[in-house]
């Protein structure tokens, strides 16, 4: 019997961007990484190309959550490009993004394809991004690869991943929030749609289908120091003395 482990991962930066559906010049965010992200990261770091859809569908299938750790402010902007060739200006395009978010997404499958994936991350092939170019990782992403392991056991026992300056402002939750797949012996109860799930990341035929996702409170699992101490924030100095000026 295959073995079923948990890949987790934290989603970190400056600046994120999860969309699920853009229309025209507007192109928005979800509050959480969307699976279709979250594969895309997990593919770039692999080496597939955009139109490998026999090398994406064994990433498709793995079963998808999130854990919103840090839920950032969501901010807007505005975008304007050229034409290449002709110069011409293009349309002014409407993006929204999420600041200072802090997610961790975890994905659960063979064993064996998610030690490939772990390795992968820690030497990718192309650059990861959380959502768009534009948005880099703060740091790197991977958080652990979990043997023998289920999805929402991973999702409800990692620690709080909140950044420093946040655990020092705000007070440690009671509960997070979590977004996941059900597993096949589950019954979906209340549960949402989200045409997130992909098919093909080929630029001329990029399709997406429905899947669905329960959302549950887990009892945030903070750890005695109030959160990793292990996370490098490039900001606490300045934090400190922000904190000292008053």
């Amino acid at each position: 019997m295959d073995r079923t482990s948990v890949l987790a991962l934290r989603l970190a930066g400056p600046l994120q961007s999860w969309g699920a559906s853009s229309r025209f010049t507007r192109r928005t965010t979800e509050s959480a990484p969307t699976k279709s992200g979250v594969v895309g990261l997990l593919a770039a770091a692999a080496g597939l190309e955009r139109g490998d859809d026999a090398g994406l569908a064994p990433l498709a299938a793995l079963r998808f959550g999130t854990r919103i750790d840090q839920p950032g402010t969501r901010v807007r902007d505005f975008h304007t490009a050229h034409h290449g060739i002709t110069g011409a200006s293009m349309p002014l395009s409407e993006r929204f993004y999420l600041a200072d978010a802090v997610f961790v997404a975890a994905v659960e499958g063979d064993h064996a394809l998610l030690a490939g994936l772990h390795e992968a991350l820690r030497t990718p092939a192309y650059p990861p991004y959380l959502g768009r170019r534009s948005c880099p990782p703060s740091e790197p992403v991977v958080l652990g690869l979990h043997e023998d392991a289920r999805l929402e056991d991973v999702l409800a026992n990692v620690p709080w991943q909140a950044s420093a300056w946040y655990r020092r402002r705000h007070r440690a939750p009671q509960t997070l929030t979590v977004l996941r797949e059900t597993a096949a012996d589950e019954s979906a109860g209340a549960a949402d749609v989200l045409r997130d799930q992909p098919v093909s990341f080929d630029a001329a035929h990029r399709r997406h289908a429905l899947r669905t996702v329960v959302t549950v409170p887990v009892p945030a699992p903070i750890p005695s120091g109030g959160g990793p101490q292990d996370v490098h924030d490039p900001f606490a100095a300045l934090d400190a003395l922000e904190d000292e000026s008053f």
